[in-house]
């Protein structure tokens, strides 16, 4: 059986270096570990079995946060229950006061806003990558930031975000 490849690098390569990114948007989206690893594994089987072609690494982080994205989405559909935000923020933030106060203060956001939210500051993406990324407008992405910002001043309670 054959390796495969995915501009210029292997499958493995590819688990190892996106694994925390992909798993970043599942737990921002779905608020609980075991379901974002159910999801964070569909991703992986989805590059695995479709095989796209990529330009560069960056077309990879790209199309998997897109597919994370949606494998969330269908997730949520499908399974209706909610979990305490507090369950998550345990198990993933044990010893990590800063991620702590940052991750529930994004939970506490829509989605829709989240979602920018995490892609422009935890995965350091550009407004023109994150349009390109989650389908939208360069404007909506704005759009979105500047209300993501605001509703997080709210939550933090000042004007340091």
């Amino acid at each position: 059986m054959t390796e495969k490849h995915f501009a210029g690098m292997s499958f493995e390569e590819v688990v190892r270096k996106y694994s925390d990114t992909v798993t970043g948007v599942c737990l921002m989206r779905l608020k609980n570990m075991s379901d974002a690893e159910d999801c964070y594994q569909n991703t992986f089987i989805k590059l695995y079995t479709k095989s796209p072609k990529f330009e560069s690494e960056e077309h990879i982080k790209a199309w998997l946060i897109r597919v994370a994205i949606r494998e969330c989405a269908s997730y949520m559909r499908k399974n209706r229950r909610q979990t305490p935000v507090e369950s998550f923020l345990d198990e993933l933030f044990t010893d990590n006061k800063d991620n702590l106060d940052i991750s529930w203060a994004l939970m506490k956001t829509p989605s829709k806003y989240r979602d920018v939210l995490y892609l422009h500051y935890c995965e350091e993406y550009k407004v023109k990558e994150i349009s390109k990324i989650i389908g939208v407008k360069e404007n909506t992405v704005k759009s979105l930031l500047k209300r993501g910002r605001e509703m997080l001043k709210k939550i933090y309670g000042g004007d340091g975000v």
